[in-house]
């Protein structure tokens, strides 16, 4: 049973990946960098163990940075 999850969220997630990466084409680097960000810092939350609020808001503070750094670099 435990292993049936594993795989079942391993391919949702290599599925939200793949979709990511084919919609980003027509995205400036800002909108990039806060996608990107907003990945890193939410799984990064969900990794170490974080409660939820803890996750939105690394997501939420990952996103904002990621728009700033992907713009500067646009720049």
């Amino acid at each position: 049973m435990r292993e049936s999850t594993m795989v079942k969220s391993k391919i949702l997630a290599m599925l939200v990946v793949a979709g990511m990466l084919g919609g980003c084409e027509n995205m400036t680097t800002g909108q990039k960098g806060a996608l990107t960000g907003a990945a890193l810092g939410t799984g990064i939350g969900a990794v170490a163990g974080g409660s939820f609020g803890t996750v939105v808001g690394a997501g939420l503070i990952g996103g904002a940075a990621g728009y700033i750094v992907g713009s500067a670099i646009d720049k």
